[in-house]
């Protein structure tokens, strides 16, 4: 991993797209805060689209592509994307989806979960979710740790179902995605996006994160990522001096800066 401030100028040229993660990476604390949202409208104002992905539920990400300065988000871990097609919010939803209602078969996991991992819960926002399931170990008290989160991925894993710790949550789903899978897919065959991996800089805090920082050369962590990188086989480009939304704010005005010194 560079430190940030490696970026050059003419790589930074070259990116059209900022895809970012929200919960500890935007947010700070669990609040989005006045000078990160700045940088994604400026990120905006620059002409650089911005795709939030995250694994938080439906009902988050259709607010959030109406309301905030982005052209798209990723929901649910690459289950869904909303974004803008004129005054319309559409929904472009990965192939791998399970037909018929997976409800019943997540319910299961949940109840082994609640059982075998003493402190654990469902997500708060577990009602506002189409397609998977999210135990929440670090959101809400009693915060449990990344030991609990492992035996709680170990659990969901044992049902056949996909599982990915966040910083907050381990969510669960059965489908053959993730958020790499549906940011290449959107991409790709949505906005008719060619060559990804030179395009796009990808801003991530957490193992669920991990895929998009294998691919994308031009990825970079926030600061808060120290206690998961032991465990991550495949690291960012980069990394903040910041932690959360300082980091990624700090980092996106560099980002700027050597777009508009680059001219």
């Amino acid at each position: 991993m560079l430190p940030f401030e490696r970026m050059d100028a003419v790589t930074a040229s070259k990116i059209r797209y900022v895809l970012c993660d929200i919960d500890d990476t935007i947010t700070t604390c669990g609040k989005l805060t006045a000078r990160a949202y700045a940088a994604l409208w400026e990120l905006h104002d620059a002409g650089v689209r911005v795709v939030p992905v995250t694994g938080r539920p439906a009902g988050w990400c259709d607010m959030i592509a109406r309301e905030w300065p982005v052209r798209a988000v990723v929901g649910e871990n690459g289950a869904f994307v909303f974004y803008a097609e004129g005054e319309r919010i559409r929904t472009f939803t990965h192939p791998s989806i399970p037909e018929g209602d997976a409800r019943a078969r997540l319910d299961a996991v949940r109840d082994a979960c609640l059982a075998r991992v003493p402190g654990c819960r469902v997500a708060r926002d577990q009602f506002a979710r189409v397609y998977d399931l999210a135990i929440d170990f670090d959101e809400d008290p009693p915060r449990l740790g990344l030991e609990a989160a492992k035996r709680i991925k170990a659990v969901c894993e044992e049902f056949g179902a996909t599982a990915k710790i966040s910083s907050i949550h381990v969510n669960a789903w059965f489908g053959d995605y993730d958020k790499l899978n549906m940011a290449r897919l959107f991409l790709g065959e949505v906005l008719g996006e060619g060559n990804i991996r030179e395009s796009v800089l990808f801003f991530g805090d957490s193992p669920n994160d991990e895929p998009m920082f294998g691919f994308f050369p031009q990825s970079c962590a926030v600061a808060n990522i120290a206690p998961f990188l032991g465990s991550l086989k495949s690291l960012p480009g980069y990394l903040a001096k910041g932690e959360s939304g300082e980091g990624f704010t700090e980092a996106v005005r560099h980002f700027l800066g050597l777009r508009s010194g680059s001219r």
